[in-house]
């Protein structure tokens, strides 16, 4: 069940969430002139806008390496992990795409990953052509959630209208 907790206790979360991009080397973080907030990535420019009233909880973990990061709880339902120099989503459940086989967290600088994985099967003579239309669904579940979270990925989502319509036709 989501809760909106009290101004105080955001205000609170905000400056946690601040404290730990200041100490990050890969992320900055703004108030906008309409009191939002912006993180933005300097590995790729890509920024995610939150209002301090849609915060919900800040968790401070730590990944297997012995890294520290913020698991951000928004009142919206939705949940980004913030690394000293990324954001993490989770990508999104679509018909046809076992989940399990992807990363939990997924970045933005994976999109391309996935993109240049596309384009590789796609030179390749031996793919089999439901390969490229996994990576395809792949690429689109990525696109999604970091969508869903906020990010603007309409520049990434274009990619794959470049594949020519030939390349296109086998994967489907």
């Amino acid at each position: 069940m989501n809760y909106a907790p009290d101004f105080e206790k955001q205000q609170e979360l905000l400056a946690e969430i601040h404290t730990f991009v200041r100490r990050a080397q890969g992320l900055k973080s703004s108030v906008l002139s309409d009191g939002k907030t912006r993180i933005c990535q300097s590995i790729d420019d890509k920024f995610l806008d939150f209002d301090t009233t849609d915060l919900e909880g800040v968790l401070s973990r730590t990944d297997g390496e012995g890294q520290e990061f913020l698991q951000v709880n928004f009142c919206s339902g939705k949940k980004v992990l913030i690394t000293s120099t990324l954001i993490g989503f989770k990508p999104i459940a679509l018909k046809g795409l076992d989940l399990s086989k992807l990363p939990r967290v997924v970045t933005t600088p994976d999109i391309f990953s996935v993109f240049e994985a596309v384009q590789d099967a796609l030179h390749a003579s031996d793919t089999d052509p439901r390969e490229v239309g996994v990576l395809k669904k792949v690429f689109e579940s990525v696109i999604a959630g970091g969508e869903s979270v906020g990010f603007d990925l309409s520049k990434e989502r274009t990619l794959m209208a470049r594949i020519p319509s030939a390349f296109t036709k086998l994967a489907s």
